[in-house]
């Protein structure tokens, strides 16, 4: 099942996806469902998913709509906890001049640094050091602390795609990224989360990519991640408890902007897009700050 949030007349809504061309979804509203404007809410009802999943299959003709034309919202629009990995492929942290991680660098996001599927990522006023970063974002269904090999994915609802947008000379400010990776609509996310049923477990073999303007900057596979899936949920839970509608972001593999000769920002104008098989493409178009 695919899931969308979006602008339904000033509203959050919940759509369920349904043509296998992406071309029409259900109103989740007019359907009658009780959660059909609260992504989080829908992620932590007991049987929530499922629930989405009957009534969009039961859902009358005029719940039936469009996807052409509507204005998508990300995916969760305030995640109560944005959680990132960095340096989570080898060959991002050898083209960054760093070592081999033997623990993953985790930052956070705040839910104001997202922007949703062909909404404009912003390059801010102050620097044209805007680059991108091709990611998969796991979104949590399920409350849940020290977790184990054995039960961690338990805890996922889907995945979805994420542009991990890092303005390259803050972030360098410090030896702390979050300044960097915080600006105002610098982070995409979507199209749409995909439950984890339809993925293979941990969305481990997928290929991902990310596109400037047509053209491939990074090609990967989630098999490449240093700290796969599961051991990531397995050491953020070690910390802190997970809750429904966290998202987690995964770390980006080689290619990213600052790391080619002579460096390449994503500028006004500009559409970046991340491609993860199975799950789809994010589109962005590139917007500067007003």
């Amino acid at each position: 099942m695919r899931l969308i949030s979006y602008d339904n007349q000033g509203r959050a809504a919940i759509g369920v996806v349904t043509s296998a061309d992406a071309a029409e979804f259900v109103d989740l509203g007019a359907t009658g469902f009780s959660f059909s404007t609260d992504m989080t809410g829908l992620l932590a009802a007991p049987g929530g998913l499922a629930a989405a999943k009957a009534a969009a299959d039961a859902a009358p003709s005029h719940a039936v709509k469009p996807l052409a034309g509507i204005k998508y919202l990300p995916v969760v629009p305030r995640p109560p906890k944005i959680l990132c990995l960095g340096l989570n492929y080898a060959d991002h942290a050898k083209e960054g001049g760093h070592a081999k991680p033997e623990y993953p660098s985790f930052f956070m996001r705040g839910a104001t640094s997202q922007v949703a599927h062909q909404q404009p990522i912003v390059r801010p006023k102050v620097s044209i050091k805007l680059d991108y970063e091709a990611e998969l974002a796991v979104i949590i269904g399920a409350r849940a602390r020290h977790l184990t090999k054995a039960d961690a994915l338990a805890c996922v609802a889907g995945y979805s795609c994420y542009n991990d947008g890092s303005v390259r000379d803050y972030q360098r400010k410090t030896s702390q990224w979050t300044i960097g990776k915080n600006f105002d609509a610098t982070g995409g996310f979507g199209p749409w989360l995909v439950t984890a049923d339809e993925l293979p477990a941990g969305c481990a073999g997928l290929r991902i990519q990310s596109r400037l303007n047509g053209k491939v900057m990074q090609d990967a596979n989630t098999r490449d991640f240093l700290f796969d899936v599961v051991e990531a949920l397995c050491l953020i839970t070690e910390c802190m408890t997970l809750e429904p509608g966290d998202v987690i972001i995964t770390g980006t593999p080689g290619g990213v902007g600052h790391a080619r000769t002579p460096p390449v920002w994503m500028a006004p104008g500009d559409v970046c897009e991340i491609d993860i098989e199975g799950i789809g493409v994010l589109s962005n178009p590139i917007a500067g700050e007003k």
